[in-house]
């Protein structure tokens, strides 16, 4: 029982140990962000108001280490974000936003479907945006080694938005990534796509109106097709050359027309949808991340629009959620 207290102390003392030298390195890290900061067209006053407060978050790391993405196998990750319950609930947010969605939807060319879809696994229809600190978030992640050059991009945007008055950054609290509003958008972009929709100069992202016009906005600028294919699940035979399967969402490679796969794709049913001329990827997204998962199982074959959704968030899972979630909207409005 000593021993065992005696770990428990060192654990202890270890770990408030390693706390307080990254409290202290994450100090020096703000002073050279700031020398960077001020070169890039934020005002010493912005910097030392709004950075004033910005703390290390180790729960920050944590989660960055520890992503649904990482772990949970396609069946399991998918299930818990389509459910029936949350199509219900999606189904009553239309009816009670039902004239800003058709309008938004036709004016952008955007469905509806997709655009609850994203909602819904998002932050379940604006019920949860998330409570960080978006500003320690992203510092946090910018003083972290693993994706640094990223994070410290996405905290100088947010800056500049604070400092060009587009954004309070008084209300910045969203997810542990830096993400904001209704569609969890991270700096880079609410800069380039969330538009002021209700015309009472600012851009509130959580807000129903400019949330919605920001997201379809998005959408049709980075090349979304209305109805066309995302995706489709496919029984794979284990004859095809291994270089044609996608295991990573960084970039999908071997692309080739639904056509050059046929022999195969055992599903006559989908070989039957005149899909033939679209040029597709294959994915298999359990194999390098589910321990012992099968080559070939499960598969999915992947259109253009699928690549669209990876542009939102870079994860095989999240857009093969995000397109199932959609389709059971469709079949239901």
């Amino acid at each position: 029982m000593k021993l065992i207290n005696l770990i428990l102390i060192f654990l202890f003392l270890y770990s408030t140990s390693v706390l307080s030298d990254n409290d202290l390195d994450f100090q020096e890290w703000k002073k050279n962000f700031k020398k960077i900061a001020l070169q890039n067209n934020i005002s010493e006053e912005t910097f030392d108001v709004v950075m004033a407060n910005t703390k290390f978050l180790p729960n920050v790391i944590k989660y960055d280490r520890f992503q649904p993405e990482f772990y949970e196998d396609t069946k399991t990750y998918i299930s818990k974000r389509t459910s029936n319950k949350k199509v219900s609930k999606g189904l009553s947010f239309y009816k009670e936003n039902i004239n800003l969605i058709n309008t938004i939807e036709k004016k952008f060319n955007i469905e509806k479907e997709l655009l609850l879809s994203l909602m819904g696994i998002e932050t379940n229809f604006g019920t949860y945006v998330g409570k960080m600190d978006i500003l320690s978030s992203l510092a946090t992640l910018s003083y972290d080694k693993r994706r640094s050059d990223f994070f410290s991009k996405e905290l100088l945007i947010l800056l500049n938005l604070i400092e060009t008055k587009q954004i309070n950054y008084k209300t910045l609290y969203g997810s542990w990534a830096g993400a904001f509003g209704f569609f969890q958008f991270m700096p880079s972009t609410m800069k380039n796509y969330a538009i002021d929709y209700d015309n009472n100069k600012y851009i509130d992202l959580k807000n129903n109106n400019d949330a919605y016009a920001s997201a379809a906005n998005y959408l049709q600028k980075i090349g979304w097709k209305a109805d066309q294919p995302c995706f489709y699940k496919i029984d794979l035979s284990n004859k095809i050359p291994k270089k044609y399967l996608n295991v990573s969402a960084k970039k999908l490679h071997d692309k080739k027309k639904l056509s050059y796969f046929r022999n195969y794709i055992n599903d006559e049913a989908l070989l039957d949808k005149n899909l033939d001329d679209l040029n597709v990827a294959i994915i298999t997204p359990d194999k390098d991340i589910i321990p012992d998962a099968e080559n070939f199982t499960p598969a999915y074959v992947v259109f253009d629009n699928y690549e669209i959704i990876l542009q939102w968030n870079r994860s095989l899972r999240f857009s093969l959620a995000v397109c199932t979630l959609k389709d059971k909207f469709k079949n239901e409005l």
